[in-house]
């Protein structure tokens, strides 16, 4: 099995939030769908917050972390 990534998970979230929205599964079947959504917003969750961690280190300076909240509008053109 290929590994999984942010982007994969994302998007396999996003099919199984298009399939309980529409209502046509069974009750099982959604309850396996939603335990399966469950576990790759958790999965996505800690990937974010492991590339949080990554960003904090590399804005590291002089043994002090400072960190700087994002702002869309000086960053977009």
């Amino acid at each position: 099995m290929a590994k999984k990534t942010f982007e994969s998970a994302l998007s396999r979230l996003e099919t199984i939030t298009d399939e309980l929205e529409a209502g046509e599964l069974s009750l099982e079947k959604s309850l396996k769908k939603f335990d399966e959504g469950i576990a790759l917003v958790e999965f996505c969750n800690q990937k974010l917050e492991e590339a949080k961690n990554r960003v904090d280190l590399l804005l590291q300076k002089d043994d002090a972390l400072t960190t700087t909240p994002f702002d869309e509008e000086t960053t977009s053109a």
